[in-house]
């Protein structure tokens, strides 16, 4: 008897500053665009205030992938917010990395207000890079 095959469906976070990265998921909303169910949004105030430690536990509790995006450079409501969450995202992908956890499990992508287009294309982008590489492999890794 042949055994039944279960398509992987990722589990993904999608971390989203408060102006530009929700406002770009806002903009798919009204345009009706749709992007894949598991794919969960979840609004920060600003980019540069997402803790590395967020991302780290998020992969630990589950998630296979965490995609953050927010305001172009230059244009942070918060003048460098997004430059300091492009420095915190290219040190977990490094620690991520040097631990052998594939640092590419993690993404960062400007979206700005009116880019519903892009909000939609990045996630479905995401789901379909992440479904290739299979589930994580902190899924369920649980510490002291």
């Amino acid at each position: 008897m042949k055994e039944e095959s279960k398509e992987f469906t990722p589990n993904i976070l999608y971390a989203l500053c408060s102006w530009c990265g929700s406002g770009g998921s806002e903009t798919a909303g009204a345009m009706k665009l749709h992007y894949p169910e598991n794919v969960k949004p979840v609004r920060f105030y600003c980019t540069g205030g997402i803790d590395p430690v967020y991302i780290f536990r998020a992969l630990l509790e589950g998630a296979d992938g965490v995609v953050v995006s927010g305001c172009h450079p230059g244009d942070c409501h918060f003048d460098t917010g997004n430059y300091r969450a492009r420095r915190r995202i290219a040190a977990v992908k490094t620690i991520l990395n040097t631990l052998g956890l594939d640092g590419d499990r993690v993404w960062l992508r400007w979206v700005g207000h009116g880019e519903g287009k892009r909000f939609v294309d990045t996630a479905s982008e995401f789901d379909e890079h992440i479904q290739e590489k299979g589930p994580s492999p902190l899924k369920g890794i649980r510490g002291v």
